[in-house]
């Protein structure tokens, strides 16, 4: 497995993440082999939150791994806070208390990395900062970052935030590309060169911020998957030929497509099946040309001017 360094960070991690939403779907034998495979092929970076499950995800997982000193120390733990029944909360005394209870759940005594999950419109950058010294000083919370948000968010909470921000996971995927789309179509009058997110790709780039692709291979919102998707009869054949070329399967292109952008991402799984898994994981092994990205990303519908 390839690995990066997590934003400016010394945090060395794989480059695929490992997704777990929807570990409460599985049993308990199942969730044991899920993790396990995982680890034996080097993705132990797992991302979690404390709404996925309503925080039975992470307790499931901490079981599925027997937790302990030892196995925590083969471990790179993710989780994200700040979504709570129908409105989101970056206040300081939600944060603080929801990381207890995220440490709880998955028993350990820190978290590698946060991520504050969704934009607050009524965040208060201070507060923010206070909560994020106080678990950076108690060693709860070694790295920090952000989820959802555009560049101007950022820049606010750095306002007050010392703390470097390491990651941004956003949605990202062939179909859901227009963060790449824009750049592309600078200066053109069709809809995807229109800037909807403040030009974050650039901005992360910029400010050696992780991208961490999430639904990579889903279209729209949460509608369904492109892979095997009659809806997209060119883009699955263009896959396809890519994916017979390097001998391997559709799942490993499309996530392939992610890794060959030179932002350096770090795309999450959202799959509990363990061969798709391993099929994400292989993407790593796999280096598409400039004329097989281009061939993709025009064949999901994405023009060039």
């Amino acid at each position: 497995m390839k690995t990066i360094k997590l934003g400016t960070s010394s945090l060395e991690v794989p480059v695929i993440a490992v997704g777990c939403m929807r570990i409460n779907g599985l049993d308990k034998s199942e969730a044991e082999r899920f993790v396990q495979t995982s680890l034996e092929a080097g993705a132990n970076f797992f991302d979690h939150a404390d709404i996925y499950g309503g925080g039975t995800c992470e307790e499931i997982f901490a079981d599925a791994v027997h937790m302990s000193d030892d196995v925590r120390e083969k471990l790179i733990l993710q989780s994200k806070c700040g979504i709570r029944n129908g409105q989101f909360d970056f206040s300081k005394e939600h944060i603080l208390h929801s990381v207890d209870g995220i440490l709880k759940r998955l028993r350990t005594d820190y978290l590698d990395v946060l991520l504050l999950h969704r934009p607050d419109a009524l965040v208060e950058p201070h507060e923010v900062a206070e909560a994020f010294d106080r678990l950076e000083s108690s060693g709860k919370v070694r790295h920090f970052g952000v989820s959802n948000q555009n560049p101007m968010q950022i820049q606010l909470l750095k306002k007050a935030v010392k703390q470097p921000i390491v990651a941004n996971q956003l949605q990202l995927s062939i179909t859901n590309a227009n963060m790449i789309s824009n750049g592309v179509n600078v200066n053109m009058t069709v809809d995807s060169s229109i800037n909807r997110d403040g030009s974050v790709l650039d901005f992360c780039r910029l400010h050696d911020i992780t991208i961490q692709p999430w639904s990579p291979f889903q279209y729209g919102f949460f509608e369904g998957v492109f892979l095997g998707n009659e809806k997209f009869p060119e883009l699955n054949k263009a896959i396809d030929e890519v994916a017979a070329k390097y001998d391997v399967s559709n799942t490993t292109i499309a996530m392939a497509w992610l890794l060959r952008h030179p932002a350096q991402m770090q795309p999450v799984t959202g799959t509990m099946n363990t061969e798709r898994l391993l099929d994400c994981i292989k993407a790593s092994e796999v280096q598409l040309t400039r004329e097989e990205w281009y061939a993709i990303y025009r064949a999901a519908g994405n023009i060039l001017p």
